[in-house]
């Protein structure tokens, strides 16, 4: 008899695994929307609790209100991006093909007034012109490997892009039904964990929060006032250029690897105004933003380790794709800080972050 009792236990448990591990094969596939879903909606929850008051309570018109704002921001750039994607990178392509036919444009004649290097930019160019045509196969070679890389990284974008908008329409029964998801899932990992699980539950939420307002706040903020500055100096698919200000800007001092490129392509291509424009313009207005708006959206302190936010950047987009952009970095902060939690053993403040514990900021 006590046999059959542990057999029954036994396939009881067997079966509930089972039906777990399907769950899991089954969502799988949507993962990465129900991440940065539930990453979104918590960090923007202070914001749809103000709407809903607004409204009287009505939950379903202020998710919708809150849903149609972050896709307004989140998805229709990069959709504009994506749709752009394929003729921005073969203006490029065309452009490698000029040279290799026409050769090199001639330097400005100030470049090789430049001190300590200037005489050594200009006779390297001057070879690099003059021996065009030996490196012509090796420019050929670029331009085909381009054309593969276009088709393959369009498709990883669109993808991307559908996932985005997979996010705005799970995050919209997570903005209705929030406070209901979170006591049950609280209330479970009350079962597994004790008494920690609200610490821990804090910490997790106060490092979602620094790491949506702080990293992509202010990467959002850079790659907007980038594509301006873009748009107004003669610079080619200003849209795209502001899509990579945007990815250099979750890593710190990332976007003058973008502006200031672009700056010396103007000087070269004898737009000396505008590479004057450029030059203060990314200066003053791009790179400055990373010392006015990370304070504004809540992240003084930022103690993050750089190769952290490195690694999630990359593993994400590894591991998720287009949108492990955002995931990637969110998940490796809150075990960072989850970890930083249990060597202390007392709370933290996550990603360097005072918790606010103020009526309304939660979805309890």
């Amino acid at each position: 008899m006590k046999v059959i009792h542990r057999f029954e236990r036994y396939a009881g448990i067997g079966a509930v695994a089972l039906i777990f591990v399907g769950c899991f094969v089954v969502v799988r596939p949507f993962l990465s929307a129900l991440l940065w879903a539930a990453i979104l909606v918590y960090a923007a929850w202070p914001c749809y609790v103000w709407v809903r008051a607004r409204l009287g309570g009505r939950r379903t018109l202020a998710a919708v209100i809150m849903t149609t704002l972050i896709a307004v921001v989140m998805v229709i750039p990069f959709v504009l991006v994506g749709l752009t994607l394929a003729d921005n990178i073969a203006w490029i392509v065309k452009k490698i093909e000029e040279a290799r036919s026409n050769g090199l444009p001639a330097l400005p004649g100030w470049v090789e007034k430049i001190p300590l290097i200037g005489v050594t930019i200009a006779e390297y160019w001057q070879d690099l012109n003059a021996n065009t045509q030996e490196i012509a196969p090796l420019i050929a070679g670029g331009v085909m490997r381009s054309h593969r890389w276009i088709v393959r990284n369009t498709a990883i974008v669109g993808q991307g892009i559908l996932q985005l908008c997979l996010s705005m329409f799970i995050a919209f029964f997570f903005f209705r039904s929030g406070e209901t998801m979170v006591a049950q899932v609280a209330a479970a990992l009350q079962r597994l964990l004790g008494e920690t699980t609200q610490r821990l539950l804090a910490v997790v939420g106060v490092t979602i929060k620094s790491v949506v307002y702080s990293l992509f706040g202010t990467a959002l903020s850079q790659a907007a006032v980038a594509g301006i500055g873009f748009w107004i100096a003669p610079v080619p698919a200003p849209l795209f250029w502001a899509f990579v200000t945007f990815v250099m800007a979750l890593i710190p001092n990332g976007p003058p690897l973008v502006w200031v490129p672009m700056t010396v392509w103007l000087a070269l291509t004898r737009h000396h105004g505008w590479a004057v424009f450029m030059g203060l313009w990314g200066a003053l207005g791009i790179s400055m933003i990373d010392n006015v708006v990370r304070p504004y959206l809540i992240s003084r302190g930022n103690t993050l380790p750089f190769v952290l936010i490195l690694l999630g950047v990359l593993g994400g987009v590894l591991t998720f794709g287009f949108v492990g952009l955002f995931i990637g970095p969110t998940l490796l902060a809150c075990g960072y800080c989850l970890a930083q939690e249990f060597i202390s053993g007392a709370r933290v403040e996550g990603a360097g972050v005072e918790a606010d514990t103020a009526e309304g900021d939660s979805w309890g």
